[in-house]
């Protein structure tokens, strides 16, 4: 995950959304030294606000010797490069006013160097546990719950780690709320702004471990653009507009536990057991991806493959393989094929099949390869599915068609559908 884009939670005021919390789930650790720096501007209190940035973000480094961390010996402008070069700012090392107001803005107290270019020891066990050991007077207990059950969700979406929530004992990652100088932890909260979380890398004691800042004033979801500030982000979709009898989908896959409905610039990301759906643009979800993705298959390898037109993107995560987009015709396509309605891989075979016009073609994963005697028509193998698929996915061994607002339940094994249904029967409209 990359940093830059979280530092500054979205707020207005004091108040922190806690969708937030995903990216303080994040390893993290900092060491304060003293630092000497003469900024340009006379000015004590900038001077002192430079001073105590550098101290904790970029104090410390990784040392591969010793697997562990040491004092960054780099002078007090070399560190501002790299601070400016981390926040996208023009890189002089010297303090500027955008440099200034950028160290001002609210983020959260992971160090932006030494942490994502050099991998240190990490859990030493997949199935984690975590408790919640007190909770904020601005929300409710069921919307802290929520929210950091949402986040874990993140986090075991695209890796190997599974989070079980614990009441009582000690867990691996204990979840709470403090002010200023808080139970044993070491690193004190500095009152409202400022550092608004911060969290300690796998290990015994503190490690795992993720605090809060009391003072802070948090609250659920987004909190909304400062005054006078035109809002940029996407609205929440309605129910009318998410549970139209018209709606339908450009593509659908699943990714590990969720279903990812794509259409035009935006995605819906559904917990099959959670009747909450969750919008977001598909270019902040996966940067660099266009919007009004045409196909969408999630493989054997918890990779996605994405397509649009003749090219297709193959994903990681939240991360965008290099060398990606490549033309389809590189998976053993021939050269009339110019773009792909839908896919899905039969995770029981491992082969998955590419849905064209009113054909299909099947792709072996393991030998990476095209099987020879295709394209086939489909409703000879898919009785039932006569009509061109606009997006398919598998769930718990049974196969669903999409075609405009009609989807319809298909059992591989009994070759027939099931059932018909409404697209947006996912959304428990």
């Amino acid at each position: 995950m990359e940093q830059k884009a979280d530092s500054s939670p979205t707020r207005t005021g004091k108040r922190v959304k806690m969708k937030a919390l995903s990216l303080w789930l994040v390893t993290c650790t900092a060491v304060s030294s003293a630092l000497p720096f003469h900024p340009e501007k006379d000015n004590e209190e900038d001077a002192k606000l430079v001073q105590n940035y550098l101290n904790k973000f970029y104090a410390v480094e990784p040392d591969p010797n010793q697997l562990g961390w040491k004092i960054n010996a780099e002078s007090a402008a070399e560190k501002l490069q790299k601070m400016q070069q981390f926040f996208g700012l023009k890189v002089t090392g010297k303090l500027d006013n955008e440099t200034l107001e950028m160290m001002k803005k609210p983020r959260c107290g992971v160090p932006d160097v030494g942490l994502y270019g050099f991998t240190l020891p990490g859990w030493k066990k997949t199935k984690l546990t975590y408790r919640i050991v007190n909770y904020t007077p601005d929300m409710s207990k069921e919307d802290v719950d929520k929210a950091v059950e949402k986040a874990f969700k993140v986090w075991s979406a695209v890796t190997p780690l599974i989070f079980t929530r614990i009441h009582k004992g000690i867990a691996d990652i204990m979840i709470a709320f403090g002010t200023k100088v808080h139970g044993h932890c070491p690193r004190y909260f500095d009152g409202p702004l400022g550092v608004l979380a911060h969290a300690f890398p796998p290990g015994n004691g503190l490690g795992g471990d993720v605090h809060f800042d009391e003072d802070e004033d948090w609250t659920t979801g987004s909190a909304g653009s400062p005054p006078n500030a035109p809002d940029k982000r996407p609205t929440t979709p309605t129910s009318s507009e998410i549970c139209g009898s018209q709606i339908s989908f450009d593509a659908v896959t699943t990714l590990r536990q969720e279903v990812i409905f794509l259409k035009g610039r935006h995605l819906w990301r559904v917990y099959p057991d959670n009747s909450e759906a969750e919008r977001e643009l598909i270019s902040a979800f996966w940067p660099n991806l266009p919007p009004g993705i045409e196909a969408a298959y999630e493989n054997t390898k918890d990779q996605i493959l994405l397509f649009k037109g003749n090219k297709f993107w193959v994903i990681s995560g939240y991360q965008v393989l290099l060398g990606y987009p490549k033309n389809i015709n590189t998976l053993g396509f021939p050269k009339g094929v110019k773009k792909v309605d839908a896919a899905v891989c039969n995770k029981n075979t491992g082969k998955t099949d590419f849905f064209i016009g009113d054909k299909y073609w099947r792709f072996d994963e393991k030998r990476q390869s095209m099987e020879k005697g295709y394209p086939r028509v489909t409703v000879d193998e898919f009785p039932g599915i006569s009509q061109r698929v606009d997006a398919v996915f598998q769930q718990k061994g049974l196969f669903y068609f999409f075609h405009g607002p009609k989807q319809r339940e298909y059992d591989p094994i009994a070759k027939k559908v099931v059932r018909e249904m409404k697209s947006n029967s996912w959304f428990h409209c």
